[in-house]
């Protein structure tokens, strides 16, 4: 083991890693990146099919964005947004996001991450039901296999049944259906069917924990770390009526979704959501500097606005959140997607991404195959009829992303799924070479479980 690896080994604790994996094949350590590859310590490259974590969408050495965050950085590097103190860069890109978003107007608040985002908007819902002498309205309804974060509340919003090892979910976090037809469907029954049934469970969910007692519904347009899962056809159209019958708002969590993944500048977009409010990070910077936001739309924000007058203040804040340097490189990152042509090069190569993706469909272990826009899994089972997955202990998808590691390709393992989300900048050709690559990847795993 080469010393950087041995010395991450020791001094690094690794999130969301495969320890048995590590200590297996050991860390790759990364020293710098070259558009849409990574290159570590030895000089090898890898080509990166996951945008880091779905975020370095205009690769990683874009010159544009690291001249915004140099030339900020020498002008005014770091404040807080604290008790009305905002820095120039930070009211422009507010202005900037609520032109971009579904709504006339709103208010944007800034923290580090989506996470925190988040985390913040339960915060801001519970305010506001206070305030509106309806302190009984906290709890928070989410999806089973859903993905909002790793705080306290955003991991009991997280419907994983990994965070069970916290002894989370904490009280009031409540979980609807996951809108997944291939896993969940009945038999017989046709998706239409199936989003109606989804609907129906919602509703009696609601009526069951009471409808004075639900503070808020967050959801993905699509579920990104649930393992690329679009809804079923209608599931968001037969939901909306729901909600708004009993008066609880739907906060569209689009940190994987937004500006651009799908090939609209929302998920939103895509799905015809009519959100009251948006979680955005992750592609807000292009990943170069961490930045989540709360984008609120116009009766949220009012009401905010309302509870915090009563209160005098809203005591929330971050004190890196809405950071000048943060803000200098999301607006430029939203020109480089909006102009430099990469939510042009999404749209355009969306249906070669598709169809090179979908003939994985053939392969014998390939239960489902899915994906809509730069977005695509390939859920690996044991039995395609019965859809059986292999045994845990065979770790199938983790064996496809070691081997294609060593292959020279980056894709992610979630759960039995093998997911794929290119940076926007990939060209035709580099696509090519991924799915070349996964392909041959693939043929070799299965030749070696096969013997």
């Amino acid at each position: 083991m080469h010393a950087w690896e041995k010395q991450g080994m020791e001094n690094v604790f690794p999130g969301f890693s495969d320890f048995a994996s590590l200590d297996e094949v050991g860390p790759i350590v990364l020293s710098h990146g070259d558009g849409i590859y990574v290159v570590d310590i030895d000089g090898k490259r890898y080509l990166d099919a996951n945008s880091g974590l779905w975020n370095n969408v205009a690769g990683f050495n874009h010159q544009g964005l690291i001249d915004a965050l140099c030339a900020q950085a020498r002008r005014f590097p770091g404040y807080h947004s604290f008790f009305g103190r905002v820095a120039d860069v930070t009211v422009e890109l507010s202005k900037r996001l609520i032109g971009l978003s579904p709504f006339e107007d709103g208010k944007v608040y800034y923290t580090n991450s989506g996470s925190e985002a988040n985390d913040t908007m339960v915060k801001m819902l519970w305010m506001i039901n206070r305030a509106r002498g309806e302190p009984e309205r906290r709890k928070i309804i989410t999806r089973h296999n859903a993905y909002h974060g790793v705080t306290i509340a955003t991991a009991s919003m997280t419907g994983k049944p990994y965070n069970a090892e916290f002894g989370l979910p904490l009280p009031g976090f409540l979980h609807a259906d996951c809108p997944h037809f291939w896993r969940y469907g009945l038999p017989e029954e046709s998706e239409e069917d199936f989003t109606q049934r989804m609907a129906r469970n919602l509703e009696d969910l609601i009526e069951r924990e009471g409808p004075e007692t639900i503070a808020g519904m967050f959801a993905e347009p699509v579920q990104g770390a649930g393992g690329v899962i679009p809804p079923s056809k209608g599931y968001f159209q037969a939901i909306r009526p729901i909600l708004r019958k009993y008066d609880i708002p739907l906060i569209a969590d689009e940190v994987i979704c937004g500006f651009g993944r799908l090939g609209e500048m929302w998920g939103s977009d895509v799905y015809d959501i009519e959100p009251d409010a948006i979680i955005a990070s992750k592609c807000l910077t292009a990943g170069y500097y961490p930045m989540g936001a709360v984008i609120l739309g116009e009766q949220l924000t009012a009401a905010l606005m309302e509870a915090s007058e009563r209160f005098g203040e809203f005591p929330n804040g971050f004190t890196a959140a809405g950071s000048p340097l943060g803000s200098a490189v999301a607006l430029k990152a939203l020109d480089v997607i909006e102009n430099e042509g990469l939510i042009d090069n999404v749209r355009a190569l969306t249906p070669h991404f598709q169809e090179r993706l979908g003939r994985f469909a053939d392969h014998p272990h390939a239960g489902e195959v899915r994906g809509v826009g730069f977005m695509g899994a390939i859920e690996i089972v044991a039995d395609k009829n019965t859809k059986a997955a292999f045994d845990s202990k065979v770790g199938i998808s983790e064996k496809i992303a070691n081997t294609a590691l060593q292959n020279g390709l980056i894709c992610r393992p979630l759960g039995a799924s093998v997911v794929l989300a290119p940076p926007f900048i990939i060209t035709r050709q580099e696509m090519e070479g991924m799915f070349d690559t996964l392909e041959k990847t693939i043929a070799e795993v299965f030749a070696d479980v096969r013997s």
